[in-house]
């Protein structure tokens, strides 16, 4: 691309008004290789410079470099100070928890968003070091806060950080809060201008945590060799304290992936979903005996399950695990009028849960800030990606070390009885039927994609009937299958969630009912590939 004066002045205006010495020098050196008709630096600069990370429903969340498009200590200064304005606009100032995790540059995102909002007047409490952010969701309950801010970039890739609010229900944004805090930042003066103060406070709020999920476990059995992995993020020694804590003491951790490690050397991607991932975590459990393994995404909001088969070990999908904590906790607990909740990519299946344990159930869109929120008197939210809400009365999102407890007390008790989880999830295909899940994701640019969602609305395939619960959601059903198309928030991508439901007539008919369905299943996929990109 050309470089121009406007992209040239632009880069000066920035590199001027940030207040990181490192981040303005790297800013500065990418102008001079553009200035220099360096080859690609006009392209970096430019991309650099392009629109300003968007502040959604998860905050922000973006590549640690410097310039607006970049998570860096300005861009973290200016939208602090459009939360506060946000915060403040009643007046009112009240505390703020402030958390991070172990990514490049947490240490001193964490420490812009204190000094900001300290300066804006508020009362800020910063965890004592990296922790998971269930810890951070709790505080802001556990301390009445008016919002609490986790740095954290989840499971994205190691070049990643992000910026995530809490509001004072505990809760993730949700519209229209974000495009309110948005505004707020873009009116927010340069980042260099904005005022910062010391004086935030520590605050600890483990302990307090810990006695919490500790009281999670509804049986007394506790024999039960867990093996577990942090994948290189900050949740281990809280996760093996929670599990000790509830009475499980005999966990085993993945050593090479046991300490915080920004560049998570042993992954390619630091998420229990990849392929690859829970690799050195099954080979441990296999290599100890174990009867459980947990993984946790690098915050520990996420938790998936790994199994052992007469096959050797494997992971369960998130419905699966979705299904066997939802079914624990409402055939142990007691509940008046209970909710469970899940989003509508998620498998049916916890809808016939709750309808034999004379719960309500509910569906939302993807996504926590809409799960918390499914109505009054919720006690279990899950959505398909390893996400578990198992104690809404305490972190209202999903936690993953909170449901890797309620996931051993289930493996104890069942232990305990001679039987295992892969013996409950027989015993709830045979109650509900076979519910099989998958994921079908096409790239597309938006404009293919977009036509190809409108096609299937107007005009349903024979045998399908369309429904749009949301503007960018589109649900396809005929009996016993179900496909629900959306667009990804982040790539230009048209993802598709298959549901095939097989009725099992017996326990003796099981196998043959997961053998058809697992038969329309594939047949499903070729047909769904067909129709998006025909």
């Amino acid at each position: 691309m050309t470089f121009t004066p406007a992209l040239r002045d632009a880069a000066m205006r920035w590199i001027a008004d940030d207040p990181d010495p490192a981040t303005r020098d790297e800013l500065t050196k990418v102008l001079a290789a553009a200035m220099a008709k360096a080859p690609g630096a006009a392209e970096e600069l430019a991309d650099r410079m392009s629109a300003p990370l968007k502040f959604g429903t998860a905050g922000l969340r973006g590549i640690v470099r410097a310039g607006p498009a970049g998570m860096n200590v300005a861009v973290v200064r200016r939208a602090t100070a459009g939360l506060a304005a946000w915060l403040a606009r009643d007046g009112q100032r009240g505390t703020v928890v402030v958390g991070r995790d172990a990514r490049h540059g947490s240490a001193a995102f964490a420490e812009a968003t204190a000094g900001v909002l300290t300066a804006a007047g508020f009362d800020v409490r910063v965890l004592p070091e990296p922790l998971p952010t269930p810890l951070l969701a709790f505080a802001v309950q556990h301390l009445g806060a008016a919002a609490g801010v986790q740095i954290t970039a989840s499971h994205n890739p190691p070049a990643d950080n992000g910026y995530k609010v809490y509001l004072a229900d505990g809760a993730q944004l949700a519209p229209p809060v974000d495009a309110e805090i948005e505004a707020a930042i873009t009116a927010a003066p340069p980042a260099l201008s904005v005022p910062v103060a010391p004086g935030a406070t520590t605050v600890d709020v483990t302990e307090a945590y810990l006695d919490r999920v500790a009281r999670l476990p509804r049986g007394t059995a506790r024999e039960l060799r867990i093996a577990l992995t942090p994948l290189h993020g900050v949740g281990g020694a809280t996760a093996v304290a929670a599990l000790a804590r509830a009475g499980f003491t005999d966990v085993r951790v993945v050593a090479s992936q046991a300490e915080p490690d920004p560049d998570f050397p042993t992954v390619a991607f630091p998420n229990p979903e990849e392929p690859g991932a829970t690799d050195e975590l099954l080979a441990l459990a296999a290599q100890i005996d174990a009867d459980l393994a947990i993984a946790l995404d690098p915050d520990a909001d996420r938790c998936a399950l790994g199994v052992p088969t007469p096959d050797g070990w494997r992971m369960l999908t998130g419905d699966e695990t979705g299904a066997l904590l939802g079914d624990h906790l409402l055939r142990t607990g007691s509940y008046r009028d209970p909710l469970v909740v899940t989003t509508v990519v998620s498998s049916s299946m916890l809808s016939r849960i709750a309808a034999a344990h004379g719960a309500r159930y509910a569906e939302t869109l993807t996504g926590f800030k809409w799960i918390v929120r499914g109505g009054p008197g919720l006690v279990y939210g899950y959505e398909e990606a390893l996400g578990y809400c198992v104690d809404p009365d305490a972190v209202r999102d999903k936690d993953g070390m909170a449901a890797a407890v309620v996931a051993a007390d289930l493996a104890a008790a069942l232990k305990a009885d001679g039987r295992t989880l892969l013996d409950r999830l027989d015993e709830l295909a045979i109650a509900h039927g076979v519910h099989l899940t998958a994921g079908v994701s096409l790239r597309m640019e938006p404009a293919v994609r977009d036509a190809a969602v409108a096609r299937l609305q107007s005009s349903p395939p024979a045998g399908w009937t369309a429904e749009r619960p949301a503007p960018d959601v589109l649900r396809l059903h005929r009996p016993g299958a179900r496909l629900v198309i959306r667009p990804s928030g982040t790539e230009p991508k048209l993802k598709a969630y298959l549901q095939i439901v097989e009725p099992v007539p017996d326990a003796a008919g099981l196998a043959a009912a997961r053998g058809a369905a697992t038969a329309r299943l594939e047949a499903l996929r070729a047909e769904v590939r067909g129709l998006l990109e025909g």
